[in-house]
């Protein structure tokens, strides 16, 4: 279709409300402009096309052939359009929230909180989604991720929910007293990992470890990975602010702390949100700047 042949929208659809309400005045009104304003998108609109669309030879305009034409086909075009808009935005009102995160972070950072945002937006079906896996954001699908890294994730929009650096801890009686200055002094030990994530592997990777762990590995859900590890099963690597109290209380000792910079985000497409998706961030941004503000 050549775009650029096509007359303007707002002269198309001057011309169809005029057909239908056979007034200026009405046809205006309907639109928020002025009745001149209507009468000049119905001229331009006649110019372009290179035929009458009006009879003005009576008191009163009506339409000719040729505009019975024009308002048929344009009664039919935005008849669809209205349509399809009302279609899609009930299925879009209808649809539940979709969040995806970590089992650490709806454990430990989102399951607290839930109940004031269910509370606040009672209307919002909410499903949360937690696993370890990246998954993919596409349309009709995950509304809202809440993502642990940098917050570069190309073709997305990411803000910083909290930041906190990534840390390796374990519990003092599986330490036994012993001195630990590198990653190769944690080799014979036990590690934990969550469910669909390689924490500890990538952490030994960027400490330049390629020995093979002598104690082995398990991998457990998140909720898990906790209970072991203040249970002295295991090594894990851990975000500081899940860890931070537990470390506090001496149930576990904190070894290697990694570069500041990182936290959890809340990352969705770009464009316009769903309205529960809107609500769900906005609750998420006003949790953070009232512990900011504390």
């Amino acid at each position: 279709m050549k775009w650029r042949d096509m007359p303007t929208l707002a002269a198309l659809r001057a011309f169809s409300v005029f057909a239908e309400t056979g007034s200026l005045q009405q046809a205006g009104g309907l639109l928020n402009v002025s009745h001149a304003a209507i009468s000049q998108h119905l001229r331009a609109l006649e110019a372009h096309m290179g035929v009458p669309l009006l009879d003005r030879s009576a008191r009163s305009l009506a339409l000719t052939a040729e505009g019975e034409q024009l308002a048929q086909a344009l009664t039919l075009g935005f008849g669809a359009i209205r349509s399809a808009v009302q279609d899609l935005s009930v299925r879009g009102v209808g649809q539940p929230l979709h969040v995806t995160c970590t089992p650490m972070f709806a454990t430990h950072w989102l399951m607290p909180r839930l109940a004031a945002f269910r509370q606040a937006f009672p209307e919002v079906d909410l499903v949360i989604d937690p696993t370890g896996e990246v998954v993919q954001m596409t349309p009709g699908g995950i509304d809202v991720a809440l993502r642990y890294g940098h917050g570069n994730w190309p073709g997305l929009e990411a803000d910083m929910l909290f930041p906190s650096p990534m840390v390796v801890v374990a519990a003092p009686g599986l330490l036994d007293g012993r001195q630990v200055s590198r990653p190769e002094d944690l080799l014979d030990l036990p590690w934990l990992e969550e469910i669909g994530t390689h924490e500890a592997s990538v952490w030994l990777r960027s400490r330049g470890v390629s020995d093979q762990l002598r104690a082995g590995r398990v991998v457990l859900p998140g909720n898990l990975l906790m209970e072991a590890l203040r249970a002295g099963q295991g090594v894990a690597v851990s975000v500081r602010a899940f860890v931070a109290s537990d470390v506090a209380a001496h149930r576990l000792t904190e070894l290697f702390c990694e570069e500041e910079g990182r936290g959890y985000h809340i990352v969705h497409r770009p464009g316009v949100l769903r309205p529960g998706a809107r609500h769900f961030v906005n609750w998420l941004r006003r949790e953070r700047d009232q512990k900011a503000g504390n």
